[in-house]
């Protein structure tokens, strides 16, 4: 997919919100970003925004005014972000726009996701042997990987550890405070073997983006970001995602290996081309995981891809470089949009303290969302 490109960004902090509304988040990330772009909320012409627990993202023209632009209103879990994007490209490819508006926004109350099983086609057996609690299962997931992989458990640690360094560098983020390796190590076992500084905490935030047809670009803007390709795949039989009842002996990929394939694909680039990337690490477990299952490295080789310092925001392949979900936390609807806000800043060159040295050129961005669904983006300057 191509043929569109982002000329505005708005993000507000992320964190849990005490003298605001997220709402009223969202809304300032909507001016901020079309600010960044140089245009008006009457010259929007198509607008997609998506939220899991905050309402209908369609409301928000309450305040932005009653222009009667097209609204959908996008859901697919963690991945609605990549989702509402993908359907605004759609938008601006198709004709039927010239600008489109992008908006994410959540806010989740202490604790861990809740779930209703019979809403995702599982029996009420599920929530009641414990896997409906995602840090049992994510810890499970993890467990057989690091085995089935030979990977050592430390590298759980050494992830995290990163995040909230990079975390610590990005003034948007929830937790700014750099964690020692021995501190995420002293902290309480949730599930076996995820320490609670392992695992991202569901939280509040807002982002938005805008987006013109590429040929378009320059008349807003000297430095567009392009859009090479973004692409949603769901589960495949015999792949195991969240909330799987069982694993199928006849083992099948992931979604998250079809979309960066698509993706990969539809920008005419591999892997190998990517300069700096941010993906779905709900718990330090899934960046691994998913470090593989988007090709950026083999299966088994996390081990040495983290020990020779390449994820870290100066090595040759820099991860999630605003601090992830560990570093942000987890507002559903905005999660992925933030991925996009932050590659965004790294390839216009202004990441502040954060930024990816040599003048990145190719970034990626992966989503990860229950039951399993996967989007992925490719973005170029």
């Amino acid at each position: 997919m191509s043929g569109a490109a982002i000329i505005g960004i708005g993000c507000t902090p992320f964190g849990r919100y005490q003298d605001t509304s997220v709402r009223r988040e969202a809304v300032r990330a909507i001016h901020f970003a079309l600010a960044d772009a140089g245009v008006a909320w009457g010259d929007i012409g198509y607008a997609v925004g998506g939220s899991m627990s905050s309402g209908s993202a369609d409301t928000l023209v309450s305040d932005l005014g009653l222009t009667g632009v097209p609204f959908l209103n996008v859901f697919n879990g963690c991945a609605t972000g990549s989702s509402s994007l993908a359907t605004a490209v759609h938008a601006i490819t198709s004709g039927t726009t010239d600008l489109a508006l992008v908006v994410g926004f959540d806010a989740h109350p202490r604790g861990a996701f809740a779930i209703r099983p019979e809403q995702m086609g599982l029996g009420q057996w599920y929530g009641s042997t414990g896997m409906a609690l995602t840090s049992q299962f994510f810890a499970l997931k993890i467990q057989r990987y690091l085995h089935e992989h030979a990977l050592p458990a430390r590298l759980l640690t050494s992830v995290a550890a990163k995040a909230f360094r990079n975390g610590a560098r990005n003034p948007n983020a929830w937790r700014r405070k750099a964690l020692s390796e021995a501190e995420i190590d002293g902290s309480v076992m949730l599930s076996d073997p995820l320490r609670q500084y392992m695992l991202c905490s569901p939280g509040d935030g807002a982002c938005a983006l805008v987006l013109c047809g590429a040929d378009r670009a320059r008349r807003y803007r000297a430095d567009p970001v392009h859009i090479a390709a973004t692409a949603v795949r769901t589960r495949k039989p015999g792949s195991f995602e969240v909330l799987s009842p069982s694993l199928s002996i006849h083992r099948g990929e992931s979604p998250t290996v079809d979309a960066a394939r698509a993706a990969f694909e539809l920008a005419g680039i591999g892997p190998a081309d990517v300069d700096v990337a941010q993906v779905q690490d709900t718990d330090a477990g899934a960046e691994l995981i998913h470090l593989a299952e988007t090709g950026l490295c083999a299966h088994g080789a996390q081990t040495e891809l983290i020990d020779s310092g390449a994820t870290e925001i100066g090595g040759a392949l820099p991860i999630n470089t605003d601090g992830g979900c560990l570093a942000n936390g987890e507002p559903i609807g905005a999660s992925g949009l933030r991925q996009i806000h932050e590659n965004v800043l790294q390839l216009r060159g202004d990441a502040g303290d954060r930024q990816v040295p040599g003048s990145p050129r190719v970034a990626f961005s992966h989503v990860y969302g229950a039951p399993g669904v996967s989007g992925c983006t490719v973005l170029h300057r």
